[in-house]
């Protein structure tokens, strides 16, 4: 019998306990989700079910196909997760989650320990950037369900270690997101892999038409669920622009990092400029950290879990590395360059205004970007308050341009070509042959007359035989005419 604990619990924390519990079972209770799952629910504190979740969860348990469109961080991994660990406890295949990032598949692999580890839930993270063995490791455990990436997915297929033919629960993450990333062959390929009878859900910021022609393929009556129009913004997201020359863009960052104290995430386009942001940052005073696709895993899982702590500041990333960036209080989201895909604004903004958290977004725009600023207001239906520009301080110094960044890779100089031992002051016709002993000095033939010097002539041939020629030290010879 497990010995009753003596600690001494106040009235008032007794009392929040049970209140925080009871509008768990409130909240969740009507959903159809099993006693185990709702203790796992409210041991993680979950008060009331997101719209997304609230809609999604009854028909994902019933096994129906789940098209959702909601924006990002409305709480898209419990909508599926929490179904497919449900209907996994009641049938033996197993379950496949694909998504576009290795960050986002780490994170929706703790989501789905944080509810499925006391039910003893076997997961298996299939990404790129890491090695294969512990992957393969995992896979020898037989886990109920697998997270992976596209192309490490078929990594695996292709060297046979990897069977999809149990695969009862199929759900695309940000399938709209894989598909601008070119995954669409890929993804083609693992369908027509899976069977045909299995459950699947997708879900999506936007729905593009390839999502629809998925739609028709491979989903059988799907269930549309719809919690904001494809491409809006979260509604608690004050949204800004200001247009700015891009030299002045910088300072008019260090303005907004001194206005707003909070954590702030900044995109760029490229992940040159995320690394040039990044020095300058710093040299602002701030703590910051850098993703894109240069940097290793290792590095990237430093980044994100020092801004999750508090350890770095500011974050700056690339639309490819910020798509599993899960952090919630994010005050403010800061797009330093305009995306070049004016619905991956919907996706950047997204980051901030989570759990129904205000949050806000300012983009940088240059003069000649008016259409894009166009575009992007035409998707989300709304037009952006075009803010002005403060007091900017003095410009900074230009930092000097680092080398390359490799990740984890040593970038090694290119050695410098040795000088020739070889004395330049050797005449050509000198120097020995690579095959060749080192040449002495020249010997005279023993029946030349004394003092004279042994000219170059054939050794077959008597010298007043031997026909005159001119040495042309590396230059063609003149082509003989006539005959001898």
């Amino acid at each position: 019998m497990p010995q009753k604990s003596h600690r001494l619990i106040p009235r008032q924390e007794v009392k929040e306990t049970e209140t925080a519990k009871k509008p768990a079972a409130a909240g969740f209770s009507g959903l159809g989700i099993a006693p185990n799952l709702m203790d796992a629910i409210a041991r993680l504190k979950f008060i009331e079910p997101t719209p997304i979740q609230k809609r999604s969860i009854p028909i994902g348990i019933e096994g129906k196909d789940v098209i959702a469109i909601a924006q990002t961080g409305t709480g898209k991994t419990l909508a599926f997760g929490i179904p497919m660990i449900q209907r996994l406890a009641q049938i033996k295949g197993r379950g496949l989650i694909l998504l576009p990032t290795r960050e986002l598949a780490i994170q929706v692999d703790e989501a789905l320990q944080g509810v499925g580890r006391h039910l003893g839930l076997r997961t298996a993270v299939l990404i790129g950037g890491t090695p294969l063995g512990p992957q393969r490791y995992a896979l020898e455990k037989k886990p109920r369900v697998i997270i992976a990436t596209p192309g490490r997915l078929i990594d695996f297929i292709e060297q046979r270690i990897v069977n999809l033919s149990d695969i009862e629960i199929l759900v695309l993450d940000e399938a709209d997101r894989m598909l601008d990333m070119g995954f669409a062959p890929q993804i083609n390929k693992i369908l027509s892999l899976l069977p045909k009878t299995r459950q699947t859900m997708l879900f999506s910021a936007t729905m593009p038409k390839e999502i629809v022609v998925i739609a028709q393929r491979h989903m059988e009556l799907p269930v549309q669920v719809e919690i904001a129009r494809p491409g809006t913004a979260a509604d608690k997201v004050t949204q800004e622009v200001f247009f700015v020359d891009r030299g002045a863009k910088s300072r008019l960052l260090e303005v907004l990092l001194q206005q707003y104290p909070g954590p702030v995430l900044t995109f760029t386009r490229t992940k040159h400029a995320a690394k040039n942001l990044t020095r300058q940052v710093k040299i602002m005073g701030h703590n910051a950290a850098e993703i894109h696709s240069n940097r290793s895993l290792g590095q990237r899982r430093d980044a994100l879990e020092g801004f999750k702590s508090g350890k770095y500041r500011v974050l700056i990333a690339t639309d490819i590395a910020a798509r599993g960036i899960d952090v919630s209080g994010i005050e403010l989201v800061i797009n330093y360059d305009l995306p070049s895909n004016s619905e991956d604004y919907v996706h950047r903004i997204g980051r901030t205004g989570r759990a129904g958290l205000a949050g806000r977004a300012i983009s940088f725009a240059t003069f000649d970007q008016r259409g894009e600023v166009r575009r992007i207001e035409q998707l989300i239906r709304t037009a952006l308050p075009v803010m002005q520009l403060p007091q900017l301080p003095p410009e900074r110094p230009r930092l000097k341009p680092e080398p390359a960044d490799h990740g984890d890779r040593p970038a090694y100089p290119r050695p410098r070509r040795q000088e020739s031992s070889r004395s330049s002051e050797q005449p050509r016709y000198q120097r020995p042959r690579r095959n060749e002993a080192p040449r002495g000095p020249r010997q005279r033939r023993p029946d030349a007359p004394q003092g004279s010097e042994q000219s170059h002539q054939h050794p077959q041939r008597p010298a007043a035989q031997q026909p005159e020629r001119e040495r042309t030290f590396g230059r063609k010879a003149p082509r003989r005419t006539g005959r001898r």
